[in-house]
């Protein structure tokens, strides 16, 4: 039996870190966890309890296919693999676990987000649709893309490098000496 964090997948990829079919999102910021299908349930009813009698559609991104088993405590070694406990999903840090789509007020949404948030596990954050794809922990925003990521030292053009060591000289130049 595995102890400390399950293994979950946070290599360099974006896929399921922004939203999809909805207008909003609820979107895991922290490390990559195991969630228990009871704790997905209480958050979808957490959910589903705020927006009684309203007009919405509420996507699940994330589906619970692990199954967890446990052996008892003091029990010796050997002896098998235990019996079946409960289901759960891994979830990779910045990952989407819910959406929603409807004619409903933005702070009725992340008022119910946040409340569904508190019941799960981890720490979370609301995002819109036009919020920026994530890679590991950094947002993918002002122009910087994951082929940047790819490559963090990328060759500067020769003008660009001019410019900068000039501007440096005359800085340099200009300042007074130390007294």
């Amino acid at each position: 039996m595995m102890k400390g964090r399950p293994r979950v997948p946070t290599g360099g990829s974006t896929k399921g870190t922004t939203v999809v079919w909805g207008d909003y999102g609820l979107r895991m910021c922290d490390h990559g966890r195991r969630i228990s299908a009871k704790h997905f349930k209480m958050a979808e009813d957490t959910i589903k309890a705020r927006l009684r009698g309203q007009k919405y559609r509420l996507y699940k991104r994330k589906c619970c296919n692990v199954g967890v088993f446990i052996s008892g405590n003091e029990m010796r070694m050997g002896k098998g693999k235990g019996s079946f406990d409960h289901w759960a999903a891994r979830v990779a840090a910045n990952q989407v676990i819910f959406e929603i789509r409807g004619v409903l007020h933005e702070q009725v949404i992340r008022d119910a987000f946040r409340l569904a948030g508190n019941k799960l596990p981890g720490q979370y954050e609301i995002i819109t649709k036009n919020d920026p794809a994530v890679v590991g922990i950094t947002k993918l925003e002002n122009g910087l893309t994951l082929e940047d990521l790819k490559r963090p030292r990328k060759k500067l053009p020769a003008s660009v490098v001019e410019e900068t060591s000039t501007s440096a000289t005359e800085a340099s130049s200009s300042a007074p000496p130390p007294s």
